[in-house]
C-alpha cells in the first residue's frame, strides 16, 4: 500500500539521502518525493512510498525519524496514479478537451495533481450567486452552502477551524485552498481530510496552474 508522508527536514546536502537510506533499511520503497517549501533552514517535502503488505504505517515513521532532525508533519494513505510531470499533462489535456468539459476534466485530475482528496469548481451564475460547475469523486456537497469567500479576489487558504465551515466538516479537519478560475466569481477548492494543511507554496502553484488552465480551457481545442 502507498502513504504520502509530509516531511519537515533541516535544508542541507544529504537529508534526503539519509531518508531514503534510512527508509530503504526499513525495506520501504519510494515512489516520489515533491519539495514543496525551503526557507528558514529547512525544507518540506512531500514524500510518496509503497509500504510491504506486513509492515505498520508507524513503521514510516520509526524509520525516518532515525535520522536526525526529521519531523513528520503527517501520514495518510495514498491511492492513484503518480507521474512527474502532473501539471504539464492536465495543461494538454485541458487544450484537446471540448467546449463544457474542461470543467469536468479540472475537478477530476487537480486531486491527483496536489495529492489531495478531491476538487470542486465553482461557477458564477449572477448577482453573486454560484453553483457547482463540477465536483471529483469524494467531494462534499457545496450546493447551498453559504461561502462569505465567493466571489473569490485571490487565492485563499481555507483551514479547517473557519467559522464559515459546516460543523461535520470541522469535525473531519477538512483542510482546504481555493483560487480563481474562469473568470469573475469564478473558483477552484481543493480539499482533504485529516490534513496536513495546505501550505502557502500549494497555495500559490494552484493560483499559477489555475490562471494557466483560465487561458488554455478559453481555445479552441488542439
Amino acid at each position: 500500500m502507498s502513504y504520502l508522508l509530509r516531511l519537515v527536514v533541516p535544508d542541507r546536502p544529504g537529508i534526503l539521502g539519509a531518508v531514503a537510506t534510512a527508509l530503504g533499511d526499513a525495506g520501504i520503497d519510494i515512489v516520489s518525493v515533491d519539495v514543496l517549501e525551503r526557507g528558514g533552514g529547512v525544507a518540506v517535502d512531500d514524500v510518496v512510498v509503497d509500504l510491504p503488505r506486513d509492515r505498520l504505517p508507524d513503521s514510516l515513521i520509526t524509520a525516518v525519524r532515525a535520522v536526525p532532525g526529521v519531523e513528520v508533519e503527517a501520514l495518510r494513505p495514498f491511492a492513484g496514479p503518480l507521474d512527474t510531470h502532473r501539471e504539464l499533462e492536465l495543461l494538454e489535456a485541458l487544450a484537446r478537451a471540448g467546449e463544457g468539459t474542461s470543467v469536468k476534466l479540472l475537478a477530476a485530475e487537480l486531486p491527483r495533481v496536489f495529492h489531495s482528496g478531491w476538487a470542486v469548481v465553482l461557477s458564477a451564475t449572477g448577482a453573486g450567486a454560484w453553483e457547482v460547475a463540477a465536483a471529483s469523486d469524494a467531494a462534499p456537497g457545496f450546493d447551498g452552502l453559504t461561502v462569505p469567500w465567493m466571489p473569490l479576489s485571490g487565492p485563499k487558504l481555507l483551514p479547517s477551524e473557519d467559522d464559515w465551515m459546516p460543523e461535520r466538516w470541522r469535525e473531519m479537519a477538512l483542510e482546504m485552498m481555493v483560487a480563481p478560475f474562469g473568470g469573475p466569481g469564478c473558483a477552484v477548492v481543493l480539499g482533504r481530510s485529516g490534513g496536513p494543511a495546505f501550505r502557502r507554496s500549494e497555495l500559490l502553484r494552484l493560483a499559477h496552474l489555475t490562471g494557466i488552465a483560465t487561458t488554455v480551457a478559453s481555445l479552441p481545442p488542439a
